[in-house]
């Protein structure tokens, strides 16, 4: 959430952030509520001050003197009682409406309604230009028999697909190659839970804004609410990642705490009706290596750039053209000050298209999470920062689209070839 002090000393600057995400936020009313809720706690707390000397003065007293104090103080204790409920109350009425509000967005994020309006930062390496006609990955997989989408669909429906054989090895090895490139960078490989609790996903910034991504472990009832173990299937490894170290104090001499997770990643895919219905490029279900830091507030900035240069240096190791983005306000989630996407080139459907995204949300994460560090000055909110190191159902559908080859085969990465054991997939 936004650190309350930004709206009482830079209210101006709060709205116009607001503005730029394209939101009609009434900052006036916030800052009145702000200060009314402010107004209630206070006049709470001076009536527990009076009940405390009250309680103090009876000891002293007794006789008919005695009996009038303690009447006095039952009244106070009636007076604070209805005063703490009230700034209960209020304090109820700004949360409700502050802690939705997203990231204020960092200079540098230019203006935009979506995707659209992000960008372009660089490119790196040229589209391959093909002597045959090029298919798309879910052909390429069909003639490989390692992508199997019909079946998929009877079993568990519309963007669901099987990887088999070959493909199955090619995940797996850009696992273990990824993971140890980021070990080499200080990472620290994680396999964490897939099914977290509702706090986790508050903490991270998915709920409430994105809560109709997520998928619920329960039984429903058929009239929108689910029973069953409170439980949520994560989007992405970010969520129990950033969730681990919640309610922590981390020594600056710590940080920063770098981790790699993988995990299987699930999201419903809502509003995407008839968007990407092809292969496996936009599915329900995926595995990804996600990388996230834990940092001082003074790094937070030149960690954004570390991870976004980790992750041009994997894409460049794999050979895939790309270009990086600037994702502007429209397109950025509510957690994330600023977002860099890279975009591999996809030769079966001509264009640059996302394959990872590195955000930084600076202490918006870390103060839902009540995530502090400590040096010799005291103690702050601590600075998150998340980035995917390999999506790997995209980059895998990148590496078949982009080295295929006329004969029906796909030349395999070098840097994969050590782990893979073959040096190109054959059908």
């Amino acid at each position: 959430m936004i650190d309350v002090a930004l709206l009482r000393s830079d209210p101006a600057g709060l709205a116009d952030s607001f503005r730029r995400r394209g939101l009609v936020v009434d900052v006036d009313a916030l800052v009145a509520l702000d200060e009314d809720r402010r107004r209630a706690r206070t006049a709470a707390e001076e009536l527990r001050a009076a009940q405390n000397r009250a309680g103090k003065e009876i000891s002293r007293l007794s006789g008919e003197d005695k009996k009038v104090a303690i009447a006095k103080a039952g009244a106070l204790s009636v007076e604070y009682e209805v005063a703490l409920t009230l700034a209960d109350d209020k304090d109820a009425d700004f949360e409700a409406v502050w802690m939705p509000l997203p990231n204020p967005p960092h200079p540098s994020v230019p203006v935009g309604g979506g995707e659209e309006d992000n960008v372009e930062l660089r490119r790196w390496g040229e589209p391959p230009k093909f002597a045959f006609e090029a298919l798309d990955h879910l052909d390429i997989g069909e003639r490989l028999g390692i992508i199997d989408m019909d079946r998929a669909a009877k079993v568990s429906g519309s963007r669901f697909g099987y990887l088999k054989g070959q493909a199955v090895m090619l995940e797996f090895a850009l696992v273990q190659w990824a993971l140890g490139r980021l070990g080499a960078e200080g990472f620290t490989p994680v396999v964490p839970p897939v099914l977290v609790r509702d706090a986790a996903l508050f903490g991270t910034g998915f709920f409430p804004g994105a809560r109709e991504q997520v998928y619920a472990v329960g039984v429903s009832d058929g009239e929108g609410s689910v029973a069953g173990d409170d439980l949520y299937l994560v989007g992405t490894a970010e969520v129990p990642l950033a969730a681990m170290l919640a309610d922590e104090i981390l020594p600056v001499a710590d940080l920063p705490m770098r981790f790699a997770g993988f995990s299987t990643c699930f999201r419903r895919e809502a509003g995407t009706y008839g968007k990407d219905t092809r292969g496996m490029f936009r599915v329900h279900q995926f595995d990804k290596v996600e990388m996230f830091s834990f940092v001082d507030p003074v790094r937070s900035w030149d960690e954004h750039e570390f991870l976004v240069g980790v992750e041009e240096s994997l894409v460049q190791a794999l050979g895939i053209p790309y270009r990086v983005v600037n994702v502007c306000t429209g397109d950025l989630g509510d957690s994330a000050a600023k977002k860099y996407d890279i975009e591999a080139w996809f030769p079966g459907q001509g264009a640059y298209r996302e394959i990872t995204s590195c955000s930084n949300t600076t202490d918006y994460q870390a103060r839902r999470l009540k995530i502090r560090c400590r040096d010799d000055h005291g103690i702050a909110v601590a600075h998150t920062l998340n980035g995917t190191a390999v999506a790997i159902g995209r980059t895998l559908i990148a590496i078949l689209e982009n080295n295929q080859q006329a004969d029906g085969s796909v030349i395999v990465p070098e840097v994969l070839i050590p782990h893979l054991g073959i040096d190109r997939l054959t059908p």
